[in-house]
């Protein structure tokens, strides 16, 4: 199980594709971007996302709830070869990520019902989901596509993303897939999702550049964009 640092800021915006171009331009004096992006600076992020037949999970954040959690199994570029388990904390405007990774094998297994393994399993990670599998029936519930920009500055470890083409599975209950049957949850399909992530401290340069200040901040959740489908 890694704990990917303390808690981070985490602050979002929703911006239309002008905003974005001005603000991408800006980014790139000062910003490197992700290593692992391809030739177009971005990358597919598909994310299996985990709720109980109550919806704990969505309730939780249309209530908003302080301080929360969710579940889910994350992969890129549709490579099953590496893929994470991911347990997000929320609190308030602070956030922290734990993830363990696991198998191909081990991720269809759990996907299918079966998961005596997970008792047994080297991370703390796997063994927490299983319990939580029993005792709060956690399941899994969608599967959330996007396509992620991402840009990075070391000094307060700031991460700048931009997030478009964000897509749900609605019903579909089948993931793991080679081909994906998905739906856009956009109302304007050129919207982005802005997040910006760092530790302790924004950098003046980098809030200066995206300035913060004249941006509406809003409490978007992907999970819940693409549950409004199912």
């Amino acid at each position: 199980m890694t704990q990917t640092g303390g808690f981070r800021h985490e602050m979002k915006y929703r911006i239309d594709y002008a905003q974005y171009i001005e603000l991408r331009n800006r980014l790139r004096v000062v910003m490197q971007s992700d290593i692992h992006t391809g030739m177009d600076g971005r990358y597919l992020i598909r994310s299996i996302y985990f709720d109980n037949y109550t919806d704990k999970a969505l309730r939780e954040k249309r209530d908003g709830v302080p301080v929360r959690e969710k579940f889910r199994i994350r992969y890129y570029n549709d490579d099953f070869s590496y893929l994470t388990l991911e347990k997000k904390i929320k609190d308030n405007n602070l956030c922290m990520k734990v993830d363990a990774r696991i198998t191909e094998k081990e991720c269809r297994e759990l996907l299918t019902g079966r998961r005596d393994w997970m008792k047994e399993h080297s991370s703390p990670l796997v063994k927490e989901l299983y319990a939580k599998m029993c005792y709060q029936m956690l399941r899994p519930r969608v599967l959330v596509s996007y396509m992620r920009e991402p840009y990075i500055y070391r000094v307060g470890n700031v991460r700048v993303t931009f997030d478009s083409d964000i897509r749900t599975t609605m019903f579909h209950r089948d993931f793991l897939e080679e081909k994906v049957a998905d739906i856009d949850t956009r109302e304007t399909p050129q919207d982005r999702i802005l997040e910006v992530k760092f530790d302790a401290f924004l950098p003046e340069i980098i809030r200066r550049l995206i300035q913060v200040n004249t941006l509406r901040q809003t409490a978007f959740s992907k999970y819940e964009a693409c549950r409004r489908f199912g």
